[in-house]
């Protein structure tokens, strides 16, 4: 069995010491960083290398850069890297931060260690799942580009284009987007689109997807004739109406 790598950014010596050994032991390959520069810095090059990152577990409150910080930076990289925060603070704010960035878990110290393996083996097998149903989505997607309104949307390359002006998409949102425009017109439940794309209907996957969906908001603010309406409590719906 090919071990799972993972990024371990964390700067308390004996606590970083204990993580790593105890992840090991649990046929984890744990690349260990003591601050968030050096925490970059080892993810640029393992995806240089092509040797990327399975998943990235980020203490919050580190010197150099912060958790957060470094976050974004990963995910500049990466979009679709999962990630958990370890953090001492219960703070509601911090919590809050973490899961706009898309966080898949937010651990709040002190935890038994086990915790964490069950929390990284949760996401991962999650993960391996998402990624299952998005090759099955591209295979209908592949070669393809769509009209949405005003906007052309080309499936295969990960763009959204309106006259001269193309946004670039992470791998997820195009799989939204094809999503929704493949049921267009129709209220989608929640935890269907969540199993589809995120491939889990838990509160992490949840909230990820909020943020997802108001970046598609964004993305086609400029054409009255899309809209994604909320159902409270059920779902949502991809509106599209003749121009």
């Amino acid at each position: 069995m090919i071990n799972k790598r993972v990024l371990l950014a964390e700067d308390d010596f004996d606590f970083g010491s204990i993580l790593k050994q105890y992840l090991e032991i649990h046929n984890f390959e744990v690349i260990w960083s003591k601050d968030g520069m050096e925490a970059k810095t080892a993810f640029a090059k393992a995806n240089s290398d092509n040797m990327p990152f399975d998943i990235c577990v980020f203490d919050v409150m580190m010197p150099k850069m912060d958790g957060f910080t470094l976050a974004e930076e990963v995910i500049n990289i990466d979009p679709e890297i999962p990630f958990i925060f370890l953090t001492a603070r219960k703070m509601k704010e911090d919590r809050i931060q973490g899961l706009k960035l898309g966080a898949d878990d937010y651990i709040v110290k002190p935890f038994e260690a086990d915790i964490l393996v069950l929390r990284l083996n949760n996401i991962l097998k999650r993960s391996q799942r998402s990624q299952r149903d998005r090759q099955s989505i591209a295979v209908t997607a592949t070669n393809t580009v769509y009209m949405i309104g005003n906007y052309q949307f080309d499936a295969e390359n990960y763009t959204l284009s309106q006259g001269e002006i193309t946004q670039s998409l992470t791998e997820k949102e195009a799989l939204l987007i094809h999503f929704f425009f493949e049921n267009k017109n129709q209220l989608l439940r929640r935890e269907d689109i969540l199993t589809k794309i995120w491939g889990s209907d838990d509160f992490f996957s949840g909230r990820s997807m909020d943020v997802f969906i108001s970046r598609l908001r964004k993305y086609f603010k400029d054409d009255s004739s899309i809209s994604i309406a909320s159902t409270r409590g059920v779902g949502l719906t991809f509106k599209l109406m003749p121009n």
